[in-house]
């Protein structure tokens, strides 16, 4: 299904229509399904030209890698690499499954995508916001295709991709990433955050900020620890012996695990923490570790009974994730401030619950196994990170959002309850007080009021009601007359009547009735 719209077309030179200047003829827009196909082709080959170099770069100054011979097994290797950046797992014979993967590979097709969305929107002619997600569409279904048959393609002997995962999270990672992007494409992320209404802006905002803050919490602690234990992490390497070329490219798998080690950073900070191991856990009240592989990232993973360092240092990791979702419940409620004090809570625990549910997802997707032995599990839990973060976040932004939001209002409704000082000029000195000296006007700016206002305001108002309660009763008379005059069952005097009483309904009559009843003198 195309979206696109044709161009118009461009009048004849010399027509009723063309003008003085002749205009050069518009191209009709190519249907979202031939543009989505080509965007996810040239993506897809992006991505897998970088990670090609990148491969045989690493063939030819370190062969002993194991990347295979020849071109055949560098093109093999790329492909399982472009897989594998899309977060797809695979299973090594004779160790089992591989799901501990770098998240850090997502970013490039991620970017590649997002710039193939806004490529679409353009090459497409999509103008109108709703059509973003049929853009995306386009994009994600051949996309996804193609993922299914470079997993097919890169299987061999060792190793075999999963094949539906291979579809599936492709899908996924382009549907979100050049959605985002085909979004960009028509307008800025300000104009767009414009567009949603206030309530789910500050909800989505909120999550954001919170969000923001336990990664960069994250980032913190993770640099942190990589700092404390530097030396053991210059042993890790040092034993590795990578050579020049080895180096690089241990450089740049550890730069592909940095997302990786924030997650676990912030799971940390949530009080689960992770493992690291069928029966070990690293948390801030402790750690219990096995026997970790020769890698510098892992050599900075605290391990003891104990946490090391000053005792207060637990406690300020532990009361991070309290300051996100404060946080939270702030932004919530300075960006749509409710008039309902019990609302408050349950949208700044709408926003925390959101971020939470967020870290743990995000926790999901940052470990897994390696191998089916001791280390088939690796990494935090999804479920209790997103359980405890969901908790902790949620009511600390609730309680913030609902002290936030009373302040709000009390601040308010004290600027608008405030009675106006009128000062009082301060009596001259010919001028004895409380007389007003009314030859000074003040250049025309004095004003006087009427203390009398308010009593005949109050006079006026019981005239009105005096004046509609005698009209509805007299109202309800000529009704009454009226369906007695129906009862009577003769045409002529009910229309005889009725004309009686509507001349009785009229204006003038009721001002004349109205003022024989409230002044009898006045029909004198």
């Amino acid at each position: 299904m195309s979206v696109s719209a044709e161009a118009p077309p461009t009048p004849e030179p010399g027509s009723a229509d063309s003008g003085d200047a002749p205009r050069p003829r518009t191209q009709p827009a190519r249907p979202l399904v031939v543009t989505g196909g080509i965007a996810a082709c040239a993506a897809a080959a992006s991505g897998l030209a970088v990670l090609v170099t990148l491969t045989a770069i690493g063939w030819i100054t370190a062969p002993h890698v194991g990347i295979g011979g020849g071109l055949g097994g560098v093109l093999r290797t790329a492909a399982m690499l472009w897989l594998v950046a899309h977060h797809v797992g695979f299973t090594v014979r004779g160790a089992g499954r591989i799901g501990l993967l770098p998240l850090g590979l997502v970013l490039l097709p991620g970017a590649l995508l997002a710039m193939a969305g806004r490529w679409v929107v353009r090459a497409g002619a999509v103008t109108r916001l709703r059509h973003v997600g049929y853009a995306a569409i386009a994009l994600a279904l051949p996309y996804a295709l193609l993922a299914g048959a470079l997993a097919v393609a890169s299987r061999t002997a060792a190793a075999s991709p999963s094949l539906w995962q291979a579809v599936i999270a492709s899908f996924l990672l382009a549907l979100v990433a050049g959605g985002l992007g085909a979004a960009r494409g028509l307008a800025p992320w300000s104009r767009l955050a414009s567009l949603m209404p206030a309530r789910p802006r500050s909800i989505v905002m909120g999550m954001v900020g919170s969000a923001a803050i336990l990664t960069a919490a994250g980032a913190v602690l993770a640099g942190a620890s990589l700092a404390v234990h530097l030396p053991e992490v210059r042993a890790a390497s040092d034993a590795l012996a990578p050579g020049v070329g080895g180096a690089a490219l241990l450089l740049l798998a550890q730069l592909a695990y940095v997302p990786n080690a924030i997650i676990w950073a912030v799971a940390y900070t949530l009080g689960p923490g992770f493992a690291f191991g069928t029966g070990t856990v690293v948390a801030p009240t402790g750690s219990v570790l096995g026997p970790v592989p020769v890698f510098p990232m892992l050599a900075a993973i605290p391990s003891g009974a104990r946490p090391g360092g000053p005792g207060w240092v637990p406690v300020a990791v532990l009361f991070l994730p309290y300051l996100a979702g404060a946080f939270a419940g702030i932004v919530t409620v300075r960006i749509a401030p409710t008039p309902v004090l019990e609302a408050a809570p349950f949208w700044g625990f709408a926003a925390g619950a959101a971020a939470g549910g967020l870290a743990g997802l995000a926790a999901a997707f940052s470990g897994g196994p390696l191998g089916d032995g001791r280390l088939s599990a690796v990494g935090p839990s999804g479920f209790q990170v997103g359980l405890v973060a969901i908790l902790e976040l949620g009511v600390t932004a609730a309680l913030t959002a609902a002290a936030a939001n009373w302040l709000i209002l009390r601040k308010a409704i004290g600027r608008t309850s405030a009675p106006a000082d009128f000062a009082a000029p301060s009596p001259d000195a010919g001028t004895p007080a409380g007389v007003v000296d009314e030859t000074d006007d003040a250049g025309g700016h004095r004003i006087y009021l009427n203390p009398w206002a308010a009593e005949a305001e109050d006079d006026l108002d019981d005239d009105a009601l005096s004046a509609v309660l005698q009209h509805a009763e007299l109202a309800a008379h000529r009704v009454g007359e009226l369906v007695v005059a129906r009862l009577l069952g003769r045409h002529r005097v009910r229309a005889a009547h009725a004309g009686v009483v509507r001349a009785q309904l009229r204006p003038e009559h009721r001002q004349h009735q109205q003022c024989r009843c409230a002044w009898p003198s006045c029909s004198r």
